[in-house]
């Protein structure tokens, strides 16, 4: 199945937030007045939500997805985060003890809706049309997703959405190409993998 393409401990390695380079930190946890004005006291946040959003906010584009752990978040991207705010980078520890509350945040970031996923979809069968590799599709869906901005679906969620994809493409070629098959071609291509006694190979090598 497409979702076991991946050993357990890579899977948690992809849910997980990854090592920050210097050039990574400055680009995207730089946070705009814009960014510390959406995440602003005076929707009714403290500064432990507000640190928890901010840091959601700026780990999309850099990610494409935010991990369910935000206080794993590298810590000098925390510290750039909190000190923008004025806040303690500690007072991140304390965030999502409510169980809605990074989901919630994270809807309101993200505004990820069904037309995204729509678009996400047909992004992945047309890739799957060009190729088969169930590791490329899901690497090129994990760019996409990056580049859009938009929550990356969980690791076996759009590692389904490939296989997925893999099989709507091979039934597409195989509508596409179908008439092409007649009794003497695929006589033909049964033959190809057989080995000629003569020459000692199939046809195909």
């Amino acid at each position: 199945m497409s979702e076991k393409m991946f050993p357990e401990e890579q899977l948690e390695q992809l849910r997980s937030f990854p090592g920050i380079s210097a050039d990574e930190l400055i680009r995207y946890f730089t946070p705009t007045s814009a960014d510390v004005a959406f995440v602003d006291p005076g929707k009714g946040r403290g500064p432990v939500d507000r640190l928890g959003m901010l840091v959601q906010l700026c780990t999309l584009p850099w990610l494409g997805f935010v991990p369910d752990d935000v206080a794993s978040a590298p810590p000098a991207a925390v510290a750039r985060v909190a000190e923008r705010l004025g806040v303690s980078p500690k007072a991140l520890r304390l965030y999502g003890k409510r169980d809605q509350t990074r989901s919630d945040h994270l809807g309101l970031i993200a505004k990820a809706g069904s037309q995204a996923m729509k678009e996400l979809e047909q992004f992945l069968l047309d890739r799957a049309m060009e190729h088969d590799s169930p590791t490329l599709l899901f690497n090129l869906a994990r760019e996409y997703l990056m580049v859009a901005k938009v929550i990356r679906p969980g690791v076996l969620i759009l590692a389904k959405m490939v296989g997925t994809a893999r099989k709507a493409a091979s039934d597409l070629t195989s509508q596409l190409v179908g008439h092409l098959l007649t009794a003497e071609v695929r006589a033909d291509l049964e033959r190809m993998p057989a080995v000629n006694a003569g020459q000692g190979m199939t046809r195909l090598e």
